[in-house]
């Protein structure tokens, strides 16, 4: 990344131009005279250290430099540089347009009119309204750029009216579709007399009137296009004007486009009528936002927050009750919607008349206005509705193929086979079964719309016509299953019409969109659907081409599924059907229940297996569609030119000619300059950009430069590089193999092998911002970051860890500071080389290897910094690099128009000056750092090292003022940049501009708020939208005019988009958002970061790659570029409710594609993306996307999409973005399903005789009394299969992908490595974390996770933590996972197994695994004892880090915090968490573990129910009652008896400050030998029978976590927000806690909390210890530790991290420590060893008579 020229820009003219020749110079052999300065240019200059006290502005501070940065002297003096005129010779005289701000609009352009007139529009507009004046002044630079950009690559008259048609008048105007939308135009024809609303629900009714209305909107568009031809320029301009004004100053009302539209039309009245006209008077400044935006955003801001004590607090609602920014717009989208509107004296706004309707906008009494128009209700309903015809597509097939390979299960009972009538009828249900789909999904909907609005009339019309299809469906069934035994043909017949029918019902529900049946939502004619139609389902049309692929791509994904699984999965499972569908089980009974569950335990098994097969049926198809995505993705990259298989030498070689094609605009250049001339301008830039940033050694750039030699002829001529030249394809001779040159180099090369659009000139491009919202990333890592190490546990500073990283690029650096240090030594320079052999002492050097420096001067140690920060996350990272788009441009300026460098011979300063003005109007970079105004005094240093860095750089901020005497503070934003002057008084920079808001405008999630308080600063046509943590390079910014031209608003044709026939030249819907690829610069790092980074490489570039060309790519990934007018007039770049916009980017996509903008994807630019790379915080990342997953599937752009769209784009817009998500749940559920049908298969093969059959299948002769269940166990194996090609198939994406950009060798050394380095298991993992982290959301709502922060992959972070940060969505599930495979590995041994218990005991140990350092035996002792304090405080006074703590967070999510306010410190960690709602609690926490209990204890009844030992046995349902409720009663008892020995005792002691811990270890320690007691009681019971033991714990274990769920759910009360009942319950002290009345019922809920607590504390005891028991073996092996590191980095032994060095006391200490808890471990892992072993050992010799035993 080119770093930073010290504080001013390098000197471009010094690489490549020699004074005499007007073209590129030769380049001097390298240490030359005055080549430091751009050489290293990543330093900072060396100038005398006072520079860095001096507070004055850069300006003043020429002379303090030693003459390195000459170039930056003049630039300052004035915003935009003037012509000089010294003598007689004016140089700029003949650029034209030199002196302008805005160059493309000057008089000598025949412009419409001047900057002055605008100039007078905006400050009449100000008077009129009370804009405030700096908004007004911002505004009209704003659209002064605007117009410029436009002008400089079309007439100026054009430039005003296409603007006028993006933001008012055009085809795709936002305004114009809204104002026919909401019938405004009626409104406005036929006065206020008679309100349109009306009148439309009348044309409703009448049947004819339709035809009419219709005819009116098409005259209607005409007569709206004539007003917008005939309208003067002067009148365009005031209206573009008025709606940026209106738009400025909006702040949170931004992101609701129709409620602006709709104040801009009352502003626009207001303005034409004659008083507005004839009043002479200003108004007051502000008023506008005084009166009309400030009620609104009051509104907005009460919806989520009220007033306690003077703080804004977070209102406890969920999104179904928040009246939601959607919700507020979509009110002006209807005309009732606008009727409602009403004043507070009660009038309607709609009978005042339109003229006077702005001036009682302040009168408005919006509380009364809005409502909710969606309910985003938590619910799993979501799925149903939105993607209700996937669930038709793969529930009605499935019903089909099996129902027809089951025919055992409808035969009547007398019969071997069902008669014709009878097959066809039970197939044909599936029809049925669609229909059941739809119809709930309709009965959902009814709960989601509010029915008010205009939208229940269809869903009541589809509801009648879905029962009446029922009937149709299902009825015949019934009526063929009674007169089944008849002769006649007629049951045959109405059978296989009511399949007829079925067959048609399925396609037709699966096809067709549900909002278009009964009222067509999408493309109805009638005007009631005109809103949603225009706003939610005007989709562009995708060109034939692309439709065609769409659909093929779509029929082949379904027609292998449906093949594919008919024969592997349906026809595979008719076998166990058939044998299974009527077998009873012989001679069992139990006490209870006598034969009527055991003998069906088949059919049980059968219906698991049933379920199972149905998952299966649904992952297939995810299976397809990732191969035949990737297929496509591989023909579309040959297509479009990308294939790497053409040898990297031809791609080289043939460079230049492309660079001269591609990147050039050079149509209108003169002839004379060659070719290569240009080229090696451009290429010598690229190479010198990696060599300042030490990407490149001097050797190498020798050998890649264009040098300058004497020619045969004595004339100076060019010599190509041997890179182009002499290329054999072995990299390594031009730069380090395997490093970040060759990476870009060969992308660079490669991409250029790609079609892209054709460059504009400089001077013609369009402008465009750069915009990078900043909370509070680091902005440049401080001295003590690099090289101190965060805490004990990292075991290496930042410095050592980045120069492991990047070895060559820290020699190269230090290669140069030496040489930069002896210079500065010897005040005479001599050739620095020669100085490098003389001193060859190589203990000097030392310093400079360790820490980059010897002088502890801070320009040396800010070199460090620097070359730090370009290697980590930073903000300066970010801004280095896209500033190389400012580089790029004058690049290209300078490359393009060898003129301008002639011009200016020898007077390099004015030939820099001319470049930077170019630069600076055709590209800008806005910071938005909300806290800037907040920073500390380290922060505000760094960002004022960023904006001397980069003048240009402007940074908005929030200022706040406070408030008078109580009242709110007033907040601006505020715009300033490395131009912007000193106060003296505030030291601060003064604003360039200074807007101030209706009030705090972070009301979501932080992001989006952030990027919208900015985006006022923005300039020109598009914005790039990047996050703080990513990179530029200066190859990819000399693309920016190819990638501009994406948006295919280059070519814009002359016509007037108003004219009769420009319509149809303006007709193509608008490109909103063009995509490109992200590099992951953190793929280097291990295992992990390369998972992350194979992650995005497939979702960021293969399947976009797939989607965007079938129009399915909705994300805009960050490195994307947007249409800035045509997001800016839909409501902003990202969508801003809290909670429910968590990934706010993505609400941009949908919303650009639900109104009419198309999302392209280009192939051949990249940006670099930084992602989190340890193992806490990858997961963390997972977890923000599952819940923001789980988020959209609330929200309404998905309903819209998911019911509106087109089948094949439906399922492109499903697969690509929730069917993810979707399928990562069902293939979590497919595991436990699967792990049931073990569990029941495994009881019948444990206790039943199973035939033995020969070779052919057929059951052997002589076995009476058995049963034939040989072909499950075949079905068993099948399934095995399946699963494990599920989980494979994820790499196959990758892997292509590899194959296609890097060759064979690469991506099998690449897939190697990462199965080495045990991925899948982290796979497994990652999987279960995203479908937890959905399902939760779903249910109990709350993105809620504990952050982990952003560390390095090296840091080692203790068990406890990753227990209580992994136990409670995956270790509890993998545990009890593990018991049941253990069962079934008991009882149904097949070698197949091995790959689930590989995948189950990955759900536990995963997170150890991928711990750096973890099975480091001292570490692992001392884990041990932290685990065993974690576990046992918190008791007698708070800690942040405890067990109680851990367990009271879970519990939280489902009983919710008490609202009062009690200022206790640990208060921070709750948040604000609205409480679950009560059905969800009662489906997950009630039904849902009340059910999985029944199931478990069904099979272990089935086991009990046949004798043993000749003896009925005792009824097992009793048996498990009493060990499942027995450690809870005894928990109960223990508790009750120590609650009242603490309430005596407890006051007494209160000088024994562990007393309370005392009490709380002797109840745990007690609940734990109850938990043991009691299973060692059951086992002696099962008389040591293991795996009958077993399969009771496992009911066990269901029906306690049942009665743990529910008592948590039926019988908590609120928690508080701090934990005193808790000490006060283990004290004894109820006084004095400040819990008031509630200290009476306190203790009886403290009970109940206490009781479960015993339980869950015990099994986390145990759990615990079974996980370390199972994670010793590998820290006893030698060595591990190096094997452990390099599997996780991928480091060689030789490079890896040292061990932490500790004094001898800290040595002592920890020997000592190791030895005590050695000896501890063992004796637990020993007890509990004994309790196991010794029974297995001496199980004959145990036993006793009891007779209570005998009766349980």
């Amino acid at each position: 990344m080119a770093a930073p020229p010290g504080y001013g820009p390098p000197n471009p003219g010094n690489p490549f131009t020699d004074q005499g020749s007007p073209y590129g110079a030769p380049l001097r052999q390298y240490p030359g005279e005055n080549d430091f300065a751009s050489r290293n240019a990543s330093t900072v200059p060396l100038t005398n250290p006072a520079y860095f006290d001096a507070p004055n502005s850069a300006a003043g501070s020429v002379e303090s430099m030693d003459g390195y940065d000459r170039p930056y002297s003049d630039s300052m003096n004035s915003r935009f540089s003037t012509g000089t005129t010294d003598g007689p010779y004016n140089p700029f005289a003949d650029v034209p347009g030199s002196d302008e701000p805005y160059p493309a609009w000057t008089a000598e352009r025949d412009i419409p009119m001047s900057a002055e007139e605008i100039e007078d529009i905006f400050l009449d507009l100000a008077q009129k309204f009370g804009f405030q004046r700096d908004s007004m002044r911002n505004m009209y630079d704003f659209l002064m750029q605007l117009l410029d950009s436009r002008a400089s690559r079309m007439s100026p008259n054009q430039a005003l009216i296409t603007i006028h048609a993006d933001y008012i008048g055009g085809q795709h105007a936002n305004y114009r579709k809204w104002y026919f939308a909401a019938q405004l135009n009626l409104d406005d024809a036929v006065g206020q007399s008679q309100n349109p609303g009306l009148q439309r629900l009348r044309s409703v009714k009448g049947g004819k009137v339709q035809t009419t209305s219709t005819k009116h909107l098409d005259s209607a568009l005409n007569r709206w296009r004539n007003a917008m031809h005939n309208m003067s320029q002067y009148d365009r301009l005031r209206q573009v004007a008025l709606w940026l004004l209106c738009w400025a100053e909006a702040g949170n009302v931004r992101f609701t486009p129709e409620c602006l539209a709709f104040l801009f039309k009352c502003a626009d009245d207001y303005y034409r009528s004659p008083e507005c006209q004839n009043s002479v008077d200003p108004v007051p400044e502000g008023l506008y936002l005084e009166t009309v935006i400030k009620p609104l955003y009051r509104f907005m801001r009460d919806q989520g927050y009220e007033v306690v004590e003077g703080k804004f607090v977070r209102r406890e609602k969920d999104h179904h009750e928040i009246i939601g920014y959607d919700d507020i717009n979509q009110l002006f989208w209807y005309p009732e919607g606008i009727a409602k509107i009403i004043l507070h004296d009660n009038t309607r706004l709609v009978d005042i008349p339109p003229a006077q309707r702005f001036m009682k906008l302040g009168k408005v009494n919006w509380n009364r206005v809005f409502f909710k128009t969606f309910f985003e209700k938590r619910s799993l309903a979501h799925l149903l509705i939105n993607f209700n015809r996937v669930w038709i597509l793969h529930i009605a097939p499935y019903w089909f193929f099996t129902a027809f390979n089951s025919p055992k299960v409808y035969t009547a009972p007398n019969k071997t086979d069902p008669s014709a009538a009878m097959t066809w009828s039970a197939t044909a249900l599936g029809g049925a079964v669609a229909t059941f789909i739809m119809i709930f999904a309709t009965l959902a909907e009814f709960s989601f719309t509010p029915t008010t609005w205009n939208n229940a009339s269809h869903l009541t019309t589809r509801l009648i016509f879905l029962l009446v299809v029922l009937a149709l469906t299902g009825g015949p069934t019934v009526y063929v299953a009674l007169v089944d035994n008849t002769t006649s043909n007629i049951p045959l017949y109405v059978s296989i019409a009511q399949f007829g029918v079925s067959v048609v019902a399925t396609i037709t529900f699966g096809i067709l969109p549900s909002g278009r049946m009964f009222g067509d939502r999408v493309a109805g004619k009638s005007r009631k659907y005109l809103a949603s139609q225009t706003f939610t389902a005007a989709y562009p049309t995708l060109t034939s081409n692309a439709r065609f692929a769409s659909v093929l791509m779509w029929s082949l994904v379904w027609g292998c599924k449906y093949v594919e699984s008919y024969f592997f999965l349906t026809s595979s499972f008719s076998q166990p059907i058939a044998v299974m569908a009527n077998m009873r089980v012989q001679n069992c009974s139990d006490k209870f229940f006598g034969t009527a569950l055991c003998s069906n335990q088949v059919k049980f098994a059968l219906a698991v297996m049933y379920v199972m097969d149905l998952v299966l049926f649904f992952l297939d198809t995810y299976l397809w569609y990732i191969i035949w995505v990737v297929v496509f993705s591989v023909c579309r990259s040959f297509y479009l030119g990308l294939s790497i298989w053409t040898p990297w030498k031809e791609v080289y070689t043939r460079m230049p000619k492309r660079i001269y094609a591609k990147l050039l605009a050079t149509a209108e250049m003169e002839v004379k300059y060659k070719p290569k001339v240009l080229v090696s301008q451009i290429w010598n830039a690229v190479i010198i950009s990696m060599y300042r940033e030490h990407l490149l050694s001097i050797n190498h750039v020798q050998r890649l430069l264009y040098h300058q030699v004497d020619g045969a002829d004595g004339r100076r001529v060019l010599r190509a590089p041997p890179f182009f030249t002499h290329n054999t394809g072995r990299e390594s001779d031009f730069f380090p193999a395997g490093g970040e040159a060759q990476r870009r180099i060969s992308f660079f090369a490669a991409s250029l092998t790609t079609a892209f659009p054709d460059p504009l000139p400089v001077e013609s491009m369009p402008t465009f911002t750069v915009l990078v919202p900043h909370y509070s990333e680091k902005i440049l890592l401080s001295l003590r970051e690099i090289i101190r190490e965060e805490d004990q546990n990292t075991r290496v500073t930042l410095l050592e860890y980045l120069k492991q990283l990047h070895p060559i690029e820290w020699d190269n650096f230090v290669k140069d500071t030496k040489i930069l240090a002896e210079e500065n030594s010897q005040t005479n320079t001599v050739d620095g080389h020669d100085l490098n052999e003389k001193h060859d002492n190589r203990t000097d050097d030392l310093p400079f290897y360790c820490i980059g420096f010897k002088t502890s001067a801070p320009e040396y140690t800010l070199r460090t910094r620097i070359w730090a920060s370009l290697r980590a996350q930073t903000l300066y990272r970010t801004v280095s690099g896209m500033m190389n788009y400012s580089k790029a441009i004058k690049l290209l300026y300078r490359v393009e128009n060898p003129q301008i460098v002639q011009r200016f011979v020898g007077n390099t300063d004015r030939l820099e000056r001319e470049l930077e003005r170019m630069s600076r109007r055709k590209f800008k970079f806005t910071v938005s750092m909300q806290r800037y105004a907040k920073f500390n005094k380290e922060e505000l240093e760094n960002a004022e090292f960023l904006l001397r860095a980069y003048p240009e750089l402007q940074i908005a901020y929030l200022d706040e003022e406070p408030g008078s005497n109580g009242s709110e503070a007033t907040l601006f934003s505020v715009l300033i940049d490395g131009h912007s002057e000193f106060d003296e008084k505030t030291g601060k920079r003064k604003p360039k501009f200074r807007v101030e808001l209706p009030g705090n405008p972070i009301l979501g999630d932080g992001k989006s708020d952030n990027q919208n308080h900015a985006i006022i600063f923005y300039r020109g046509e598009y914005l790039q939208l990047i996050d703080a943590n990513q990179d530029n390079y200066l190859e990819e910014c000399v693309k920016i005019r190819n990638i501009l031209g994406e948006f295919e608003e280059y070519g814009i044709s002359s016509q007037s988009p108003y004219a009769q026939w420009g319509q149809k030249e303006f007709k193509k819907s608008p490109v909103a958002i063009v995509g490109t690829r992200e590099y992951i610069f953190s793929e280097n790092i291990g295992v992990l970061g390369d998972i992350a980074a194979g992650k995005e490489q497939t979702f960021g570039t293969m399947t976009p790659r797939c989607l965007a060309w079938i129009g399915g790519k909705l994300h805009y990934g960050h490195p994307d570029f947007l249409n800035a007018t045509f997001m800016a007039t839909r409501g902003g770049v990202s969508k801003a409710q809290k909670g429910l916009h968590l990934n706010e980017d993505i609400f941009a996509g949908m919303t650009a594609l639900a109104r009419g903008g198309r999302i392209k994807h280009a192939e051949y630019y990249q940006c670099g993306k930084g992602r989190d790379l340890g193992f806490g915080t990858i997961l963390n990342f997972q977890t923000k996307l599952g819940t923001g997953m789980g988020e959209q599937m609330l929200s309404r752009e998905y309903y819209y999409l998911g019911t509106q769209l087109p089948l094949d784009r439906f399922l492109t817009f499903y697969y690509g973005h929730p069917g993810f998500h979707i399928n990562n749940i069902l293939v979590i559920l497919s595991v436990q399903v699967f792990m049931i049908t073990l569990l029941y298969l495994g009881t019948l093969n444990k206790e039943l005789s199973i035939c033995t059959t020969d070779a052919s299948g057929n059951v052997t002769v002589g076995q009476d009394g058995c049963y034939n269940l040989s072909p499950v166990f075949d079905w068993v194996k099948r399934c095995i299969v399946s699963i494990f090609l599920v989980f494979f198939v994820a790499f196959l994406p990758l892997f292509l992908q590899e194959l296609l950009e890097r060759g064979t060798g690469k991506a099998l050394v690449r897939l190697g490595k990462q199965f080495l380095s045990l991925s899948p298991i982290f796979e497994v993992f990652s999987t279960r974390i995203y479908s937890q982290s959905i399902v939760s959301n779903l249910t109990f709502g709350g993105a809620r996770y504990i952050a982990t922060g952003r560390g390095f992959a090296t840091t080692r972070i203790s068990f406890t933590i990753l227990y209580s940060r992994f136990a409670g969505p995956s270790i509890y599930m993998g545990m009890r996972n593990v018991l049941l495979l253990t069962y079934a590995t008991m009882s149904l041994w097949t070698p197949y197994l091995i790959y689930f218990w590989f995948s189950v005991v990955s759900l536990c140990i995963a997170p150890f695994v991928f711990n750096p350092h973890q099975f480091n035996f001292p570490d692992f002792i001392i884990d041990y004892r932290e685990f065993l304090r974690w576990m046992s405080r918190g008791n007698s006074r708070t800690k942040a880090s405890s067990w109680y703590g851990y367990c009271r967070l879970s519990r939280t999510m489902i009983t919710g915090y008490k609202k009062k306010k009690l200022g206790h410190p640990s208060e921070k960690l709750s948040g604000d968490v609205p409480r679950a709602r009560w059905r969800a609690v009662l489906l997950s926490e009630i039904v849902w573990p009340i059910f999985m209990a029944a199931l478990f204890i069904v099979a272990y009844m089935f086991v009990k129910s046949f004798p043993t030992k000749g003896k009925q046995n005792p009824s097992p349902l009793i048996r498990i009652a009493v060990i499942s409720v027995g450690p809870v009663v005894w928990n109960a008892a223990m508790l009750l008896s120590l609650f009242f020995v603490s309430l005596f005792l407890g006051p007494m002691m209160s000088g024994w400050a562990r007393f309370a811990s005392f009490m709380a270890a002797l109840a745990h320690f007690l609940s734990l030998i109850g938990l043991i007691a009691f299973f060692e009681f059951f086992w002696f019971l099962e008389l040591w029978d293991a795996s009958h033991a077993i399969l009771g714990v496992i009911s066990i274990v269901a029906v306690q976590r049942a009665i743990q769920k529910i008592l948590i759910s039926v019988f908590l009360s609120r928690e508080y927000k701090h934990d005193e009942t808790n000490r006060a319950w283990w004290s004894g002290k109820w006084y004095g806690r400040g819990l008031g009345n509630s200290a009476l019922s306190q203790p009886a809920r403290e009970f109940v909390v206490k009781i479960v607590e015993m339980s869950l504390w015990s099994s986390d005891f145990l759990m615990a210890h079974i996980l370390l028991i199972v994670l010793t073996p590998p820290t006893l092996i030698p060595f591990v530790d190096m094997v452990h590191s390099t599997m996780m980095l991928w480091l060689r032994p030789s490079k890896q991290i040292r061990p932490p060095l500790f004094s001898t006391k800290q040595k002592r200490q920890r020997r000592w420590i190791v030895v005590k808890y050695t000896v501890m471990y063992l004796v637990v892992v020993a007890g509990l060893a004994a309790l196991v072993v010794l029974p297995v050992l001496f199980r004959d010799r145990i036993t006793w008579n009891c007779t209570v035993c005998q009766n349980i």
